[in-house]
């Protein structure tokens, strides 16, 4: 279903990265977050694909599917 991630505990403490690549998951969201598009992420890293953006997004979703997530409250 992810062929494109993959993970070992000696690149990255084990965070899913992208095969072949250091880019982990993780960054992939993190420049999303910070309003970077795909173009942007593939001007940036020219060795990746669009397909390995989009299956980086859709592992990051599939991870948080199933989580149950509790708001914080503001001071705490």
């Amino acid at each position: 279903m992810f062929d494109r991630i993959v993970s070992n505990p000696a690149i990255l403490g084990g965070k899913p990265i992208l095969r072949g690549t250091p880019i982990s998951v993780e960054i992939i969201l993190e420049w999303v977050a910070s309003g970077a598009t795909r173009d942007d992420i593939l001007r940036k890293s020219p060795h990746l694909s669009a397909a390995d953006v989009e299956q980086a997004l859709a592992y990051a979703a599939s991870a948080v599917r199933n989580e149950v997530l509790v708001a914080a409250e503001a001071g705490t």
